[in-house]
């Protein structure tokens, strides 16, 4: 039996997901799909919209940007019908996934958020996590928001959530 192009779109991107121990982007999922020329950045939106409505992904949203998680009920599909998937697709997958795999872990690892605490200032909230755990959390008070977003997209920045993480551990455990 051959699947149509809409149910192939939707079994690689949960098998992308199901290959992964972190959560996809929206534009992450989108690069692969527009990588290998699959197909176009509207289909594959789509495709994610349909997955969600069926109940295969939910995504929660931290500044703007969705992260994907296969559900149990996704993955216990993708169990059925995995072996649809062509093996060039199923080697494409792997091949992106192995060669930004550092890249897509860093970009869901380190995450900031801010919202307005109920005395007006805007509460910046940052994370560094991996493999599942956090490995540091912060909350900073700013009465500016212009400077909260500044201090989001400050830590998201590798480099500097890394420094203040090493600065935090040598800080914590120099005698």
């Amino acid at each position: 039996m051959a699947l149509d192009a809409e149910t192939l779109y939707k079994l690689i991107i949960m098998h992308m997901l199901n290959k992964v121990e972190f959560p996809l982007t929206n534009s992450q999922i989108s690069q692969f799909f527009l990588e290998n020329e699959y197909t176009n950045y509207f289909t594959v939106q789509k495709a994610i919209h349909e997955l969600i409505e069926d109940g295969f992904v939910f995504s929660n949203v931290n500044r703007n940007t969705s992260y994907y998680h296969l559900t149990s009920e996704g993955r216990e599909s993708l169990d059925f019908f995995e072996s649809k998937i062509p093996a060039p697709i199923v080697d494409d997958v792997y091949m992106f996934l192995s060669r930004n795999k550092y890249e897509l872990r860093n970009e869901i690892g380190t995450v900031s958020d801010y919202y307005r605490a109920s005395n007006g200032d805007y509460i910046v909230h940052c994370q560094v996590k991996e493999a599942g755990s956090t490995l540091v959390e912060v909350n900073i008070s700013t009465p500016d928001r212009s400077i909260a977003s500044k201090m989001c997209a400050n830590w998201e920045d590798k480099d500097t959530s890394q420094k203040i993480y090493q600065y935090i551990i040598d800080s914590l455990t120099k005698s």
